[in-house]
């Protein structure tokens, strides 16, 4: 697609900027048929988009979108639309706002309730430097139930300062929004909400406007850009996620987004079948989610199991306290979220849950690298921020029948634990799992030792052990499966020299240096298979953990180095 002039947005009539957003809508749907990506978020903010560049001045004018997952008619605004077919590709356009990128990006996210605090914080620098642009935040409704969003409002008087907040309510996050700010919103939607809560926080209330109108979210546009001379305003628009194929509009969970990829076994699929026939025999079980209930797998055990069910919205430290308060009342709590997210509650996972040795399970969905959604999503972090917190237990099963039977233990197992796991994976099989034991999966004893933590980092090694026999290089592969605690008792009768650790994570406070100090003073040399101290950017998962520190060809150049110094 050809690059649009701001000139064709600021000049053109309105049934020309309609016809407009029919092409950038068309565009936004081919492109993620073939990348993935966020489907329907991005459908029904197109029109909002159009209007924001048609009314105001970007880039010198600032927009802050919350998670940004709604950014792609932004980027096919701002002189990127030639590049739109490399959306989420390595090299390529980020499927999120990124500073490196543009300088219409004024700031990179992709986790949810950041955009107000950081709108104003650029509004703030802006007074400082004695500036007069204009500063918008891009909320949805679903980011609305963030506790941060509240902390900046709450701060809005004390600050002294100007922004606009567009409210972009579409009634979902990637789920149906619940609770009682999506009641408020829905109250104010049918005029019957009290206005006076945003006047509370010293801000103009304008609408609600039908946000996929053009004719009338551009004069309402104008209009919050003239109240801004006096205050902060806020403007509700209402929008219809996956407008424009009816498929997306009927179906917005599932169009959320889409993955290029043929469908393979999740393991979220797994975790909602075995939690359901734990819940049948213990009725201690519950289940935890910040609005990723059909996400995560949990669809069935919130139908099967309603008053054992709790979904708190895009709350993840909430949530994470919620587990500590119905573990101390008795419960046996269950947290599904991804990696990436978990990191939000790190503070209550020290003080709230593993402190009190409450016996939370968290469930950690796609951790690793989760590949095309890039930096913000990539879940490498955990097994280093989860490794250094006393009495949490964290397992990386081998494949999706471990997983099963490890979460059928863990309702016995009287610990804080987190159990890791990537998107997808293969069925398998699994004998019998003991706490904090490793496996023996293949090999023979030699001078070398593979310690693989998790199932891509196994199936890897499996690969190098297949070369290795064929090359007739001998050593032992371990599913180490606990990777806190360690199996000290396996690590202290390893006779082997030399100690080849693998793990789909930074390196940094991760699972070899865990092994290393364990071993050290032994005489065993450790050689460890990781992430390297960066972010890592978007692209297939595939090719990025190879370039980024799991490669197959280093992993063997190295067993052969090993097998040749004896």
């Amino acid at each position: 697609m050809r690059n649009i002039d701001v000139g064709e947005v600021k000049n053109a009539s309105l049934s020309q900027l309609k016809m407009l957003a029919e092409t950038l809508r068309e565009e936004i749907f081919r492109t993620v048929s073939v990348c993935g990506g966020h489907l329907s978020s991005n459908l029904g903010a197109v029109e909002l988009t159009i209007a924001l560049h048609r009314v105001f001045d970007f880039p010198r004018d600032k927009v802050v979108f919350d998670v940004g997952h709604q950014c792609y008619t932004h980027k096919l605004l701002s002189g990127r639309a030639r590049l739109f077919h490399t959306l989420r590709k390595e090299g390529g356009l980020s499927g999120f706002p990124k500073r490196e990128e543009s300088e219409y990006d004024c700031y990179g996210t992709g986790h949810a309730g950041t955009a107000i605090s950081a709108a104003l914080g650029i509004a703030k620098a802006r007074d400082l430097h004695k500036e007069t642009c204009i500063v918008i935040a891009v909320v949805g409704d679903g980011s609305f139930q963030n506790g941060l969003i509240y902390e900046a409002l709450n701060s809005l008087s004390a600050l002294s300062t100007r922004i606009l907040i567009i409210l972009n309510d579409n009634g979902m996050s990637i789920a149906p929004t619940q609770g009682g700010a999506h009641e408020v919103l829905e109250e104010i939607k049918a005029q019957k909400g009290d206005l006076e809560l945003f006047a509370r926080y010293g801000i103009r209330y304008l609408g609600p406007v039908n946000g996929n109108d053009l004719d009338e979210l551009i004069p309402a546009l104008q209009e919050a850009k003239e109240e801004l001379r006096s205050g902060c305003v806020l403007l509700h628009a209402v929008t219809r996620k996956g407008l424009g194929y009816p498929f997306s509009e009927s179906a917005p969970m599932e169009t959320h987004g889409i993955s290029p990829h043929p469908a393979a076994r999740e393991y979220s699929a797994a975790l909602g079948e075995e939690l359901c026939a734990i819940a049948e025999r213990d009725s201690r079980v519950v289940a935890v989610t910040a609005a990723m209930t059909d996400s995560l797998g949990l669809r069935t055990f919130f139908k099967k199991f309603p008053d054992r069910a709790f979904d708190v919205g895009i709350c993840e430290e909430h949530a994470t306290v919620l587990a500590a308060g119905l573990a101390a009342g008795g419960m046996r709590p269950y947290y599904a979220v991804y990696s990436t997210f978990l990191q939000r509650s790190f503070d209550e996972i020290i003080h709230d849950i593993c402190l009190q040795k409450l016996p939370v399970t968290f469930c950690v969905d796609r951790a690793g690298v989760t590949g095309e959604d890039g930096e913000t999503h990539q879940g490498v972090f955990d097994l280093s921020y989860l490794s250094m917190i006393p009495n949490l237990a964290i397992v990386a099963p081998k494949n999706i029948a471990e997983f099963r039977k490890i979460l059928q233990k863990s309702v016995s197992w009287e610990t804080p634990l987190a159990i890791r796991y990537p998107r997808t994976g293969e069925e398998g099989a699994c004998g019998e799992v003991d706490f904090g034991k490793f496996e023996v999966l293949q090999g023979t004893m030699s001078d070398i030792i593979i310690l693989a933590a998790g199932e891509r980092c196994i199936r890897i090694a499996n690969s190098v052990y297949a070369r290795a026999v064929r090359a007739g290089i001998c050593f032992r592969l371990v599913n180490v499966r606990f990777i806190k605690p360690l199996d000290i008792g396996f690590l202290a009768s390893m006779r082997e020299k030399y100690v080849v650790t693998l793990e789909d994570n930074v390196l940094a406070g991760g699972f070899g240096e865990s092994v290393a100090r364990a071993l050290a003073g032994s005489g065993k040399q450790v050689y460890s298979f990781g992430y390297p101290d960066a972010f890592i950017p978007h692209g297939a998962s595939s090719d990025l953990m190879k370039k980024y520190g799991l490669s197959e060809e280093e992993i063997y150049a190295r067993i052969e180095e090993l097998y040749a110094r004896g």
